[in-house]
């Protein structure tokens, strides 16, 4: 096997691993990574605003709001309106969102979290270089991206418009 078809593999098997991962918590606890992820800094953060979920996951503040409105439809988190500021939200768990946390299975990337502080600096610092050099060789700079892993549509996607136009005159 060349060397590009040991890089696709690779990465194959790593877009796999967290798509089956996604559809087995989806199956057991009925969320999303990204959705289990918000519940899970919503109950340690207790009384956090929307912007600073948004920071805490690495995600736009519009991407948490629409994490948020699914979790809210679904009555597994509350928007309380803060008493001090009525421009901030801060959400907070319903039992039935306190409930899906205290069944809900682990992470994927608790697993990796664990394997990964195990390395040696050097090759923590080896394999960050290489995926950002991966991901600025497949054009991925400006995609919202969280630390947390999950697979979902492109269509997620969000580029501001000065990035799109910078990529059309590259082309």
């Amino acid at each position: 096997m060349n060397q590009i078809d040991q890089v696709l593999t690779s990465l194959r098997r790593v877009i796999r691993a967290i798509d089956l991962h996604s559809r087995q918590l989806v199956k057991t606890a009925s969320v999303t990574g990204p959705q289990l992820r918000l519940l899970q800094l919503i109950r340690s953060q207790q009384g956090g605003t929307v912007k600073e979920l948004a920071d805490a996951m690495s995600l736009s503040q519009a991407t948490v709001t629409s994490i948020m409105d699914r979790l809210e439809s679904r009555s597994l988190i509350a928007r309380v309106r803060s008493l001090t500021d009525k421009r901030k939200i801060h959400p907070q768990l319903t039992d039935s969102g306190n409930a899906l946390l205290d069944t809900a299975p682990t992470p994927l990337q608790d697993s990796f979290v664990r394997k990964f502080d195990q390395l040696h600096s050097w090759e923590q610092h080896m394999i960050i270089a290489s995926l950002q050099r991966v991901a600025e060789m497949m054009d991925a700079e400006a995609i919202d991206a969280s630390p947390f892993l999950d697979i979902g549509s492109l269509d997620r996607v969000e580029v501001d418009e000065a990035t799109i136009a910078q990529q059309g005159s590259q082309n």
